[in-house]
């Protein structure tokens, strides 16, 4: 099975729409959604719709902690992120919040587990960012013995690290070129954010799996990013979150 990993698309319709379409030219057969489909982009209600559409195909669809905060956005903001919020709660349906309210944390799936954040308590929405946070997201795994691959989101980069024998080893990725997984190791990747890059690029990114080639692959897609800032710009949204797209970060 090919399975495409997608998440962080925050509101960002136009880089959504690209991913999809990149993924489906790569033969993708199934897509799941890591979570944080909202929050910062000007167009929540019409990726959510999308996604919810998409589960009729049979993609899979995790809650992050920006899909948990538009379902009830916080009385104080404390954040960048938390002051869109509230916007975003009203921009969404009240079918939509509901959907969202109820999706999972975790899905676990043969030898794969997918997650927003860490494994290790989901829902405190860590970041993995290094050896020392992907060590406790990945021994957090070995709760479930099959599990041979962690997925993840959250940090808005391509990373992916495996257990060798002196420890967990990073590797850093390149767009477009296969890496071999044999499932006899253990591996955890962030896959990358669809709607907010944060590596100086502007392209979204994605990974995809292949279960019966052991592979995975990094993907950089191009997209006209110039109109999703447009699009923040005349929601009224802060211009830094319009500039982000602009510059990747």
């Amino acid at each position: 099975m090919r399975l495409a990993l997608l998440s962080d698309i925050h509101g960002n319709l136009q880089a959504l729409e690209a991913c999809l379409a990149h993924a489906r030219a790569q033969k993708a057969q199934r897509f799941a959604f890591l979570g944080d489909m909202v929050g910062y982009g000007a167009q929540p209600a019409e990726v959510v719709q999308r996604i919810m559409l998409l589960t009729e195909e049979g993609a899979i669809v995790l809650k992050g902690n920006h899909d948990a905060m538009a379902v009830a956005p916080p009385a104080v903001p404390k954040t960048i992120g938390d002051s869109t919020a509230d916007w975003t709660h009203r921009q969404l349906s009240s079918s939509q919040r509901e959907w969202i309210a109820a999706l999972p944390l975790t899905h676990h799936m043969d030898t794969v587990l997918l997650v927003h954040a860490s494994v290790d308590a989901p829902e405190l929405w860590r970041y993995v960012y290094d050896e020392r946070s992907a060590t406790e997201s990945l021994n957090a795994a070995g709760a479930l013995p099959d599990v041979r691959y962690v997925f993840g989101g959250h940090v808005h980069l391509q990373s992916l690290y495996y257990r060798g024998t002196s420890g967990l080893m990073k590797f850093t990725p390149q767009a477009g070129v296969a890496v071999p997984v044999p499932k006899h190791r253990h591996w955890l990747s962030t896959v990358g954010s669809v709607g907010q890059p944060r590596d100086g690029k502007p392209e979204a990114m994605y990974t995809l799996l292949d279960t019966e080639r052991q592979q995975l692959t990094f993907y950089r897609v191009p997209y006209d990013h110039f109109a999703a800032a447009t699009a923040i710009r005349a929601a009224g949204l802060p211009d830094f979150f319009a500039q982000r797209l602009e510059q990747g970060r």
